[in-house]
């Protein structure tokens, strides 16, 4: 058979984030005190966390660990606050917010600076992994309880496959401050990368993963994905995991899959499903010795460009092309996660130079990302309303006034408070973009020419 291959795309390089990264990095440092939050917020992150700590104790003393002055839940609320509250002088600001505040469910505590960035440096980073672990899954459930529409293309997809995923990765920003041995550094280093496996439906994170090698390749990471993915689900990811042994063993696991194809593909067509001036639609063969296997391949034209797609669904009737072009633009779901975690949370912004600080604060970004997560399909619920349409950022920024009133007496419940201010607080998105699917629907009709 004849071989075909794509014609090459450039596309103009992204532009340096950089600046944008160092002016968070400025705005953290500087940045005065934020308010503590209200009773309603700190008891909605104890009841999630607190169990979920208590559950690691044994844990912790098996790690070597004594019951001293800041165990595990200490060192939780600790960073929790720092995070939640976005308060940029790490442990100096923690030491006095404990002695004359307290956070969250610790009550005043005299603690010294230097034991609090002590214990960041060395406290056993497997712990937080644990805590997250176990509050991730009810998270999850808290979410199917809950009532509320999705959006058309992901309630077709949530029908039909156990789970709807996404994975990718992201480098972490350099580390700003030289303490220890990176004050012998040449450059600031980069903190790491990360890793997560986003549930589309929910926004939730299913997995996260991290190494401090921030050069890691997001192909090291498939063995991990293999575990964590299952039977039944739709997987999305891009061109980064292009690999097609890993492909071969997706499609015997019983996991569905759709990925870009890269521009220099080279395959061997079978046959054509659908072929017109806009849209193929055809099985190929990919890939040698065990790794070849057959796929679709899917283009679609669209505003000029071909876009390229493949999946190893290979009924047409049971994966569309609309579909799997619509399923993918859900894709970028994972960037709006990372987006949130690194520009809001502030996981663009490091208070220790050392990889275990690094490390716990990656764990308990991804944590409170999930209790705010959780709070926003609460407003959703409330709106009827599809989570994707909600704001986190407005969301997370309306908690300011819900404070107020809480402290006026006007308000009790922030899930109500924020649903009926949803308008005036800008918590839901305004649309800048139709649905595609409709078009994509009209471009696979049978009569096209």
């Amino acid at each position: 058979m004849a071989q075909a291959t794509e014609k090459t795309n450039i596309k103009p390089a992204k532009k340096s984030s950089v600046r944008h990264t160092r002016a968070i990095q400025r705005d953290r440092s500087k940045r005065p005190l934020g308010a503590p939050p209200d009773a309603q917020i700190a008891a909605r992150l104890g009841e999630l966390v607190q169990p979920a700590a208590s559950a690691q104790q044994d844990q912790a003393r098996a790690l070597g660990l004594r019951d001293r002055l800041l165990p595990l839940s200490v060192i939780l609320a600790i960073v929790l606050s720092l995070i939640w509250r976005q308060i940029g002088a790490g442990g100096s600001e923690a030491a006095r917010l404990l002695e004359y505040e307290g956070l969250l469910w610790v009550g005043l505590l005299h603690v010294s600076q230097q034991a609090i960035s002590l214990r960041l440096r060395v406290f056993p980073a497997a712990l937080f992994v644990a805590v997250v672990q176990a509050v991730l899954p009810v998270l999850q459930a808290r979410w199917a309880t809950r009532e509320r529409p999705l959006p058309p293309v992901l309630a077709w997809a949530h029908a039909r496959y156990t789970a709807v995923l996404a994975v990718d990765g992201s480098t972490l920003d350099a580390l700003v401050r030289k303490v220890g041995q990176l004050r012998k550094a040449p450059t600031r280093p980069l903190a790491g990368r990360m890793m997560a496996l986003l549930d589309l439906c929910s926004l939730l994170p299913r997995q996260v993963w991290y190494t401090a090698d921030a050069l890691a390749h997001d192909q090291r990471f498939w063995a991990q994905i293999h575990a964590a993915v299952p039977a039944g689900a739709l997987l999305l990811f891009d061109l980064g995991y292009t690999n097609f042994a890993e492909f071969a063993r997706l499609t015997l696991a019983h996991i569905t899959w759709i990925t870009r194809a890269k521009t220099n593909l080279v395959y061997q067509p079978v046959r054509y499903f659908h072929r017109t001036s806009r849209v193929l639609d055809a099985l190929i063969w990919i890939g040698d010795g065990a790794a070849r296997q057959q796929v679709r391949l899917i283009k679609v034209y669209h505003q000029g460009v071909w876009y390229a797609y493949l999946t190893n669904e290979l009924d047409p009737a049971r994966l569309p092309v609309a579909y799997v072009v619509a399923l993918y633009f859900q894709r970028w779901r994972i960037e709006d996660a990372y987006h949130v975690a690194k520009r809001l949370l502030g996981l663009a912004f490091f208070w220790t130079g050392a990889e275990n600080g690094v490390e716990l604060q990656v764990w308990a970004t991804w944590l409170v990302y999930g209790v705010l997560v959780d709070l926003t399909d609460a407003v959703a619920a409330a709106l009827h309303r599809p989570v994707a349409v909600v704001s986190l950022e407005m969301v997370y920024r309306g908690l300011y006034y819900f404070g107020q009133a809480y402290q006026h007496g006007t308000a009790t419940d922030p899930v109500v408070y924020l649903a009926a201010n949803a308008k005036r607080l800008g918590i839901i998105k305004r649309k800048r973009r139709p649905d595609p699917l409709p078009a994509l629907l009209d471009l696979t009709k049978p009569g096209e020419p």
